[in-house]
């Protein structure tokens, strides 16, 4: 006679099913009034591609699948224009996204497009590079007005 199996009650999650990623409009919004990314007056007094190169090892949000937190770093490689980032504007601008369900390939849009539009500048590239969860490892790039991507 075959054994019966038990059925467990946990369940993780049903992928496609359960999750719900924040909109994010609202989260644009939302990051705008709470934590603006602030810029400083550039000016250029020599020939020459000046590029600015940010980062921050502390990037955390969570995985609207499971729920759980994901812990990666952000760089921000720039040509300015006319303006450059503040850099605790950024700090807190990214310590905002710790408690937001949001996927690694959206909260790369949204980090860029929020830069792009404050900042403006002639070239930019972002690589969002999440840690390894669950034997899977996301880097998510993008480059604004460039041809050659760093590493």
């Amino acid at each position: 006679m075959p054994k019966k199996t038990q059925k467990t009650a946990f369940k993780l999650y049903r992928e496609g099913a359960d999750y719900q990623q924040i909109d994010l409009k609202k989260l644009r919004a939302f990051l705008k009034a709470q934590t603006p990314l602030e810029t400083f007056e550039f000016e250029e007094v020599s020939k020459g591609e000046h590029w600015i190169s940010i980062s921050t090892p502390e990037l955390t949000n969570i995985c609207p699948f499971t729920d759980y937190p994901d812990f990666g770093s952000v760089l921000i490689e720039y040509v300015p224009r006319k303006k450059c980032l503040e850099l605790k504007s950024l700090k807190l601008y990214i310590n905002a996204f710790r408690d937001i369900k949001i996927f690694h390939e959206a909260l790369t849009e949204v980090i860029f497009a929020d830069f792009l539009d404050v900042v403006k500048p002639r070239k930019a590239r972002i690589i969002v590079d999440m840690n390894v969860r669950g034997n899977v490892k996301t880097i998510c790039k993008k480059h604004y007005n460039t041809v050659s991507p760093s590493a």
